[in-house]
């Protein structure tokens, strides 16, 4: 049923995209771009900024499907051409919207809970946006999902975080695969797998990028990388969509430094630290889990264990007690301000009553988290 044609806004797919010359020379005596050509005012290293970063990014790009084309041996593989860099997830979620949905007209769909930028930025462009709950399992609601497709052909983009945001949990693939093959609905599937390192590599959606041409795959630096701080993110999608998006992005969207950073972040050296830190995480993510459990107040972990976070909830009395979001915000504020540990209330999501968000942090972070946590909630009971 995907047609590019109708999916994607007119406006959109008439758009003469800026180009530049350096899109095509990026070597000699380069005076095109009105750059200053007497240098920067400081060097870092030895390396000039005063030139304009590759608008294509292409090294990045091949590194980048090098690395999952190497975990993923048996898809079909993946190009520079079947990718978008972009500044975080989130530069990239916004563009997919934007190639898709009329302001004022169209909708999104997305499944609360979820991660709080969807809606923003539908917001931002004068989109609706339609919620189907997920499973009280945080499973997908696959057949609540497939039926209101079925219903309003003005649904142009489905995100579904994988692994969840807060849930922590990869959704199940056949039922992408579902939404991907619909035969009536025309539009994008997205898969938001910025924390995809921490799960099992088969619950990737990257394996199936060339097969669904309505599909478009998230990822991003930020979170096994330890990159968050230079705001790189992918978008792996079929040749025509990536086309479109590079159209509709900035002509110098990646800066020189964020370039260089993550042409670095993904050599093979790089890749190995990458691993080395994400089974750290997963080992700390594993003591976390089984020690936390053991506090009094402290009642079940909901969701799933495919992330570098945990979804815990907090009860409202040490024993027999319900999951209670005025203890969980004491603890909360109470960590935050008086101890200095940040971890995040998720208690108004739905189905997250009593609900905190925990990071995993390094093994001195996480026992002093459970200390803090342990004294906290005893303070809170004795004090009610």
């Amino acid at each position: 049923m995907f047609d590019l044609n109708t999916c994607i806004r007119k406006n959109i797919l008439d758009l003469q995209p800026y180009r530049c010359a350096r899109d095509d020379f990026s070597e000699g005596i380069l005076l095109d771009a009105n750059e200053c050509s007497f240098g920067s005012v400081f060097h870092d290293a030895g390396v000039e900024y005063n030139r304009y970063p590759d608008p294509r990014q292409n090294e990045i790009k091949q590194r980048f499907c090098d690395l999952r084309n190497k975990e993923h041996p048996n898809a079909k593989p993946l190009k520079p051409e079947n990718m978008v860099v972009g500044v975080g997830s989130d530069e990239i979620i916004d563009s997919l919207i934007r190639i898709s949905c009329v302001p004022g007209k169209d909708k999104i769909l997305a499944c609360p809970p979820s991660y709080g930028m969807y809606p923003v930025s539908a917001k931002i462009n004068d989109v609706q946006v339609v919620n189907v709950l997920l499973k009280p399992d945080f499973d997908l609601d696959i057949d609540a999902v497939y039926d209101t497709l079925s219903k309003d052909n003005s649904i142009k983009v489905v995100f579904a975080c994988s692994p969840g945001n807060p849930t922590a949990k990869t959704l199940n693939l056949n039922s992408i695969k579902k939404l991907l093959a619909h035969p009536t609905w025309n539009g994008i599937v997205v898969m938001d797998e910025a924390y995809i390192d921490f799960a099992s590599p088969e619950k990737t959606a990257v394996s199936l990028v060339n097969d669904y041409p309505n599909l478009a795959v998230c990822q991003t630096l930020s979170k096994s990388f330890g990159l968050a701080g230079i705001r790189i993110g992918f978008c792996l999608t079929n040749p025509q969509i990536a086309t479109i998006m590079n159209s509709l992005k900035a002509p110098y969207n990646i800066s020189e430094p964020s370039s260089r950073l993550a042409i670095k972040a993904l050599s093979p050296e790089s890749v190995s630290k990458m691993y080395e830190h994400r089974d750290r995480a997963l080992a700390q993510r594993e003591r976390l889990c089984k020690e936390l459990t053991t506090i009094p107040g402290v009642g079940k972990i909901i969701g799933g264990f495919d992330a570098n976070f945990i979804l815990v909830q907090v009860l409202s009395k040490p024993m027999n007690g319900v999951p209670s979001n005025e203890v969980a915000k004491f603890v909360y504020l109470k960590m935050a301000t008086d101890y200095k540990i940040v971890v995040r209330f998720r208690g108004t999501e739905p189905m997250c009553e009593g609900s905190l968000r925990m990071t995993v942090g390094t093994e001195s972070e996480v026992s002093a988290l459970l200390k803090t946590f342990r004294h906290t909630l005893e303070e809170y009971y004795a004090k009610n």
